[in-house]
């Protein structure tokens, strides 16, 4: 399984061309193999960027989510009490931001690789990052 975080589910939607080469050809590995993933708090950060008209994707946040989801077959993982629990302790992540705390935490318990450009995440001890 290979987890997209929200920049990674963004760029590969509306601007392809901000994926690396190397986070590009793991997408479409991944989606051949129909193993795409995301956290489900990634779809709240989508739907606050759309609403606060950060990106436009020239349709609802709910329509664009499906959408989104739908083209790849991405899966949505959710958060797990372990999730939780590891994004939550204070020396588990540097990143102040919540929902890249439970990325980091769901990409490391489901033992998957996450792309991301988030350079913050590298230091996460054994996150597997693809950029």
């Amino acid at each position: 399984m290979l987890i997209l975080d929200t920049c990674a589910l963004i760029f590969d939607s509306l601007d392809p061309s901000r994926l690396s080469k190397k986070a590009a050809a793991e997408i479409a590995h991944a989606d051949d193999n129909r193993s795409l993933a995301c956290c489900d708090i990634s779809l709240w950060e989508i739907a606050m960027l759309i609403s606060k008209k950060r990106i436009d994707p020239g349709t609802d946040a709910q329509t664009f989510i499906r959408l989104v989801l739908a083209a790849r077959n991405i899966n949505v993982l959710p958060i797990t009490p372990e999730i939780a629990a590891v994004s939550a302790k204070e020396d588990f992540c540097p990143h102040g931001d919540p929902a890249d705390r439970i990325t980091a935490a769901t990409a490391l318990l489901h033992k998957s690789k996450l792309v991301t450009s988030d350079q913050k995440l590298a230091t996460v001890t054994d996150l597997q990052i693809i950029w």
